[in-house]
């Protein structure tokens, strides 16, 4: 039969639509426009909160248990419940979804899962300072590097800048001006 794409209202069709979460304002940003974009066509949605043991593998190769391991998962499919409860409440998003704790790193994860040329992955970008840069490599540039579907990449919200000024401010214990207020 072949690998054939039918056509729906001038798209391809999407099988799933994929995303990360963290649980961070940014990730929950990147779930609202994937649940979007699954509703737009008619896709599922997949909800990938990516896990590793303490220490990365090194750490997991160098004593920790089975029980240890049971424990790190767990607490990611805590965290998965909790995103999807913050993104959602007790509404649904309106489309199937399925959600999904995957022992790795997120860009691995989320490329594996959306491994389909008709899927589509989403990610949201954090703030990107140098010092996290150089920490922490960016996974939205290692899923446009490594799917092999299109990647859609979300700006974080225009929210984040004005929260993390108030963090910020808060860190240094800078006085808040009034005149901000009134804007």
């Amino acid at each position: 039969m072949g690998n054939r794409r039918t056509r729906k209202k001038g798209r391809a069709a999407v099988r799933k639509v994929v995303v990360g979460v963290t649980g961070s304002p940014g990730s929950l940003t990147a779930l609202h426009r994937a649940a979007a974009e699954a509703r737009v066509r008619g896709a599922e949605l997949r909800v990938v909160l990516a896990w590793q043991a303490p220490g990365g593998e090194l750490g997991s190769r160098n004593g920790l248990g089975p029980c240890a391991l049971a424990e790190c998962r767990a607490a990611a499919v805590e965290r998965l419940r909790d995103a999807l409860d913050t993104a959602f409440g007790a509404g649904v998003p309106g489309v199937t979804l399925a959600g999904f704790t995957v022992r790795g790193t997120a860009g691995a994860a989320l490329v594996d899962t959306a491994r389909d040329p008709e899927d589509l992955l989403v990610v949201g970008t954090g703030s990107r300072t140098a010092l996290r840069r150089l920490v922490r490599p960016s996974v939205a540039r290692y899923c446009l590097a490594h799917a092999a579907c299109p990647v859609l990449v979300v700006p974080p919200s225009p929210l984040q800048a004005e929260l993390d000024a108030a963090h910020r401010r808060n860190f240094w214990r800078i006085p808040l001006d009034p005149r901000e207020l009134a804007r």
